[in-house]
């Protein structure tokens, strides 16, 4: 027996229309709510926040890191991280390269949004050093997301800049930035 009746079919042998706008409602509601979660739950993002970096060369980190002595650091390299975020995990060993290959020639200062406890747990899990570790969103400090690496002169000033993941020669290009310049010339 035919449990379904087309065309003709009375109204009680097939589905209403309040229940067919009720379940179509449903789904918009529910592919709101996804793309919603999705958009905003990339890595190192914010919900409703801008993806446009406004952090550029020139740029002073100065109001967006208080109490960092610029000066007395010299060349620091800000790693803006996050402790949620998959590419900064999978960027972990370039991290440790820092450690060995680029030596004392630069300061690392971690900046991430998680508490200091869980930010330092994490950088120890992932074996990465740094010589301090900030609390800040990455929105504050301008960039759009994490990973992002700043190089910043004694000034408080970024000289460079690195986005997202970087492929081996990015890597490649980066220690060799922090090996040859030496921190007088910057």
């Amino acid at each position: 027996m035919n449990r379904f009746r087309w065309g003709n079919a009375p109204a009680s042998a097939s589905a209403k229309p309040e229940a067919i706008s009720a379940v179509i409602t449903v789904a918009i509601l529910f592919s709101i709510v996804t793309i919603k979660h999705f958009v905003s739950s990339r890595p190192g993002t914010s919900a409703g926040a801008s993806v446009a970096p406004t952090v550029a060369r020139g740029t002073t980190l100065k109001s967006c890191l208080p109490g960092v002595d610029w000066a007395k650091n010299g060349r620091t390299l800000v790693m803006a991280l996050s402790a949620h975020c998959r590419y900064c995990k999978e960027s972990a060993p370039f991290y440790r390269r820092i450690n060995t290959e680029a030596g004392r020639s630069v300061k690392l200062l971690a900046v991430l949004p998680q508490s200091r406890e869980e930010s330092a747990k994490f950088l120890r899990d992932e074996g990465v050093r740094v010589d301090d570790i900030r609390q800040a969103e990455p929105i504050a400090l301008g960039v759009p997301g994490t990973p992002t690496l700043l190089l910043v002169d004694g000034k408080g000033t970024v000289v460079q800049l690195w986005l997202g993941r970087l492929t081996r020669s990015k890597q490649d290009s980066v220690l060799s930035m922090l090996r040859e310049a030496a921190p007088g010339r910057m």
